[in-house]
């Protein structure tokens, strides 16, 4: 089969490697008919490189129609059209009874002390081959994968599969009260895909970012945005726009790779002009992250306020500013999404005619499985009002 593989920063390449079977009674290979290209993905394009090995299959969010099952699975049969979310979870052990399935005890990396396992996602999470490929091979399939009816567009449903759980649980985790108000930082796939669902519950939204076409993406669905372009103060834009105080809650959707933290880009750069063998320790022990936009985050929020952060951070030294956080009272809420602890929420919203969370409109680009190089170049990038990318295999 054709698949996206890793071979280095910013080369990926299309090669045919073997095709998937099934290795456990509980797996399950399914034929691709549509993956995404995540915002997080770009960090392995960028600076996550040592983890990753030449070769590595890339992706995690795939939808398709089930080939083949294991003996254990009873759930899902060959013909049924499923979403496969990102996270790799039982659902039986004792995380997944709490449902937090993003630290599932039988999927736990536990030699990386990591979580449960991810599709296409580093050494970290399992190296687990991905979804961004003609076919892929599913554990724990009596648990994970989501049937969805036939007959609308995989556009309406492939999103379930990580944009809109992270999303929803970044709203969730942000804690907006009743009529309050929440800036979202990051107006990507996911920063915009919170702005919606918190405006769907009632809230008052400001979404952040410099690039023209998101903020454009984010208006047309009614958020209030600020262009971090043309503000030289953005916490200080978002106090005037609230009697002061900052808004009720604030989300991250941005991460890592933060835009205005020179220092920080400069020694992510330079760590991964390392070996793999050197840069990979160092990084999961001394590694820092880009924190402007979470700073941005502490300064806008009011006091008392909560931080959701839903962008990926991967540092272990990031410093924090302590005395402000303590001092204004802030709780702060993180971490991977746990998938199907939100998928009957939104399963209603997606399947809805009217489609309320605007889901046909998020894809700016989709494009063939051979085109995927270009694709996360133009993703890297941000050029032709590259917002979001869809591969047909």
């Amino acid at each position: 089969m054709k698949a996206v593989t890793w071979h280095g920063k910013r080369d990926v390449r299309v090669e045919e490697v073997p095709d998937p079977a099934i290795k456990e009674p509980n797996d399950a290979v399914i034929r691709i008919t549509s993956t995404g290209i995540c915002g997080s993905d770009l960090h392995l394009y960028e600076v996550l490189g040592p983890f990753m090995a030449e070769g590595d299959i890339l992706g995690h969010e795939p939808m398709g129609v089930v080939e083949e099952v294991g003996p254990a699975i009873e759930n899902i049969k060959p013909g049924d059209r499923v979403v496969i979310p990102f996270n790799i979870s039982c659902g039986h052990c004792h995380m997944c009874g709490m449902q937090l399935y993003a630290q599932c005890e039988t999927t736990q990396v536990r030699e990386q002390g990591m979580g449960a396992a991810l599709f296409g996602y580093t050494k970290l999470y399992g190296q687990v081959p991905g979804g961004q490929a003609q076919y892929l091979r599913v554990p724990e399939a009596q648990f994970g994968p989501l049937k969805v009816p036939e007959g609308p567009p995989d556009e309406r449903f492939i999103y379930l599969s990580d944009v809109l759980p992270t999303a929803w649980q970044a709203v969730e985790y942000a804690d907006v009260p009743e009529g309050g108000s929440v800036t979202v930082f990051g107006l990507g796939p996911i920063g915009q895909m919170c702005c919606r669902i918190a405006r769907h519950l009632g809230h008052r939204v400001i979404g952040v970012d410099g690039v023209t076409q998101r903020l454009e993406m984010a208006r047309r669905h009614g958020v209030e945005v600020i262009d971090a372009s043309e503000v030289t103060d953005v916490p200080e834009e978002v106090r005037q726009r609230t009697s002061g105080r900052g808004t009720d809650s604030v989300i991250d959707a941005v991460g890592m790779e933060a835009h205005g933290s020179p220092a920080a880009k400069l020694a992510q750069t330079l760590t991964t002009m390392l070996p793999g063998a050197v840069a990979a320790p160092l990084m999961s022990h001394t590694g820092v992250d880009r924190l402007a936009a979470l700073n941005h985050a502490i300064d806008s929020v009011r006091r008392g306020g909560v931080i959701s952060v839903i962008g990926v951070y991967g540092g272990m030294t990031d410093p924090m500013p302590m005395l402000r956080m303590f001092d204004k009272g802030i709780t702060m809420r993180m971490g991977q999404a746990h998938v199907r602890r939100w998928t009957n929420a939104l399963m209603p919203l997606v399947t809805d005619e009217s489609d309320p969370l605007g889901v046909m409109d998020l894809a700016t680009h989709r494009m063939p499985l051979e085109q995927a190089p270009l694709a996360y170049e133009m993703f890297q990038k941000k050029s032709d009002g590259a917002i979001k990318i869809l591969l047909q295999p």
